[in-house]
């Protein structure tokens, strides 16, 4: 494969193509066989997968750099992956074990990585809005030049209290950058039915907030996008809004049967509009990668995932003493 030249539908290199493919289609066959882990009954309480969002992540993931924070709702496995953080501390998390990045008690919906920059998974529609605003908060007061992303639902988006936040961050010119992941059904309402605006991303004018819709079936697009996005927040312009027009393929949760939708609706999406289709068209009539080269890759992704899963297994459940832990802070020494 030629590694180093660019493709023609942009100046991404052929390299980084190949990085964005890995990356997806990683996304994509872990959260497959969480679906599979789950089926088991060894995933308990709620799961919710990232299947068909896989560009929006990955694509946001290449414009940052390191000390950059985000924080997102329940569907956060993908973000996690994105970051970087270990796919089988992430799985045994999932199966709540003790060798996860919770120590096995914060499930699917609540883990963490400081390390990665990575301040959760949570399970209060909305209420990471105002937390990766206060994220934002602290970099402006240190001056260190970091932005936060803060991602959410269009679901979300008709929150209060996302609005509160959108004021004080346009208010203190805070660099957040704002991520609308507009997969088109929140829980399971259209969002013609659910939102007065057909673009939910204007709502930002009112607070002089600028912004933009995106397509999050095409990696590049979220690219070029998030790359605006944050130098406006690195260069001390304050927030920007990214409505990131996506599709999730699976149910809100696996508990989830999603009859809001036909299934055509669903195998037009996948069939036309698929992201990681996209790229592996771009590298192989780009003649950047061959068959051969891209089933290589997708062996050695799920040999990762089958090994994630395996860790998870294996791994022994938390201590019955874990319950008092992590409740309150330890007090500072002198």
């Amino acid at each position: 494969m030629a590694a180093k030249k660019s493709t023609k539908k942009s100046n991404t290199s052929a390299e980084e193509l190949l990085g964005f493919y890995r990356e997806m289609l990683l996304i994509r066959r872990f959260e497959e066989k969480a679906g599979q882990l789950y089926g088991m009954g060894l995933i308990g309480g709620f799961c919710h997968l990232y299947i068909g969002q896989e560009a929006v992540v990955v694509g946001l993931e290449a414009t940052t750099e390191e000390g950059d924070k985000r924080i997102t709702s329940y569907r956060d496995h993908g973000h996690m992956l994105a970051c970087g953080m270990d796919p089988d501390g992430v799985m045994a998390e999932l199966t709540g074990r003790a060798g996860g990045y919770s120590g096995g008690k914060g499930g699917s919906m609540h883990m963490f990585s400081k390390e990665k920059n990575f301040y959760g998974g949570h399970g209060i529609v909305g209420a990471q809005v105002p937390l990766g605003t206060g994220l934002a908060f602290a970099d402006k007061y240190k001056g260190n030049g970091r932005v936060s992303f803060a991602y959410f639902g269009d679901g979300a988006s008709n929150q209060g209290q996302v609005y509160e936040a959108f004021n004080m961050a346009a208010l203190w010119e805070l660099p957040v950058i704002f991520v609308i992941e507009n997969n088109q059904y929140a829980m399971g309402t259209a969002q013609k039915r659910s939102t007065s605006t057909p673009d939910i991303y204007t709502r930002g004018q009112a607070f002089g907030i600028p912004g933009e819709p995106v397509d999050g079936m095409d990696v590049l697009a979220v690219k070029a996008a998030g790359q605006k996005a944050v130098a406006h927040a690195r260069a001390g312009k304050g927030p920007y809004i990214l409505e990131i027009k996506t599709y999730r393929y699976r149910g809100h949760s696996m508990s989830d049967p999603a009859k809001y939708r036909t299934r055509e609706e669903v195998q037009r999406m996948r069939e036309e509009r698929d992201a990681i289709e996209h790229v592996r068209t771009l590298l192989l009539t780009g003649k950047h990668a061959t068959e051969d080269d891209l089933k290589a890759i997708d062996k050695d992704i799920k040999a990762t995932v089958n090994k994630a899963a395996d860790f998870a297994k294996a791994s022994p459940e938390p201590a019955l003493e874990e319950l008092w832990t992590d409740i309150y802070a330890e007090p500072a020494t002198a």
